[in-house]
């Protein structure tokens, strides 16, 4: 997951609701772009955009690329976004938030039942995700409070923040102190026999909504280390893998990366992951490519990385509640009813990007 350091499917809707930009013979931003052979999402991304970081494109583009995010066929068309998130120059961002939140209001009916507030939990300092300085506390704290107004919901919730991760679902949520963890990532369950301590328990002490978002994790190395080429999983076998305590394995554990074939290096602060890359105490700083590329920008170090373009995993991330409380099915239904919406309307797009937009801003000031 992280520490206090620091989709399913794009509407068909939402993108009718555009006018698609045209098409684009290179890699554009604000266009659209004919796959051709040898590419990848990460060569895709470093010439539209000048950065291997191609979350953006994957975000606009789920519902082609969920496959086989890796292996990208001839001929498949993909929308590359403008650098703030649009989807065509000439559609504002928000306008579908302003529009769904305008139709809630106006629908809105009132209930004499009296149901007490949903208690979310999360945490601070995961930008863009879940910080009590952003705009609705931050992507995932948006989704959360968006979907409890959508799908026919209209239930009051709290949301607080407790800079403790694995208090969450140590204490928090089995002890009924809260409903819901915003946001865990969810193991491959149907792979249980693969999985370490930490990924099996949370397949069988939670239960996880729909998933509100899939990160890329990429895998980033000095450039002349033996693993910076790598073009298969085995490949980073011996390898000194740093990712912080608390963020997710199973995406490693079902590749067969598990110790003894490699070492796990897990300090509290993303940060300190790839300080010790920089300083070559580690091989590989594998996490999701906004938290890496927010890192080396801050470290100044962005030219003396490189990320493999052909390697990388996806983890989808959900809210979460403890199978100890008696009600936590019934939240998950409602959250699920909300995210449900929220895609078909093109309403989570329009979050995922205001969200990224904002937080890019922040990144240059």
């Amino acid at each position: 997951m992280r520490t206090a350091k620091n989709v399913q499917r794009l509407a068909v809707a939402a993108v009718t609701m555009i006018t698609l930009p045209v098409i684009a013979s290179a890699q554009e931003a604000c266009t659209t772009y004919t796959v051709k052979d040898g590419d990848t999402l990460g060569t895709i991304a470093q010439t539209a955009y000048g950065t291997f970081d191609y979350q953006m494109i994957f975000n606009a583009n789920r519902d082609a690329l969920a496959a086989n995010p890796a292996s990208l066929p001839a001929g498949l068309q993909l929308i590359l976004p403008c650098e703030d998130g649009r989807l065509s120059p000439d559609q504002a961002l928000s306008t579908i938030i302003e529009t769904e939140t305008q139709q809630q209001q106006a629908t809105r009916t009132k209930s004499n039942v009296y149901e007490p507030p949903l208690k979310f939990v999360t945490s601070n300092n995961w930008m863009p995700f879940t910080d009590e300085s952003l705009t609705g506390g931050g992507i995932f704290t948006r989704m959360a409070t968006t979907a409890m107004q959508r799908g026919g919901n209209d239930r009051g919730y709290q949301v607080s923040y407790v800079d403790d991760w694995m208090s969450h679902i140590d204490v928090l949520l089995p002890s009924g102190a809260f409903d819901v963890s915003i946001a865990w990532e969810a193991p491959d369950c149907s792979k249980l026999d693969m999985l370490g301590e930490f990924s099996a328990r949370m397949c069988t002490e939670f239960d996880f909504s729909l998933p509100i978002y899939e990160a890329a994790y990429t895998f980033n190395t000095l450039p002349d280390s033996k693993y910076a080429n790598a073009r298969s999983f085995d490949e980073y076998s011996g390898a000194k893998i740093c990712r912080p305590e608390a963020w997710p394995l199973g995406d490693l554990e079902v590749q067969g990366l598990v110790p003894p074939v490699v070492e796990f290096v897990a300090p509290k602060n993303p940060l300190d992951c790839a300080e010790l890359l920089m300083k070559g105490e580690v091989d590989i700083y594998s996490i999701e490519t906004e938290t890496s590329a927010a890192n080396f920008t801050e470290l100044g170090v962005t030219d003396k990385v490189s990320t493999n373009p052909a390697l990388a995993t996806f983890i989808s991330y959900h809210f979460l509640t403890s199978k100890s409380n008696p009600r936590g099915r019934v939240y998950i239904a409602m959250l699920n009813r909300g995210i449900t919406e929220m895609r078909e309307s093109g309403e989570w797009y329009d979050i995922v990007a205001t969200g990224l937009d904002e937080h890019n801003k922040l990144k240059q000031q």
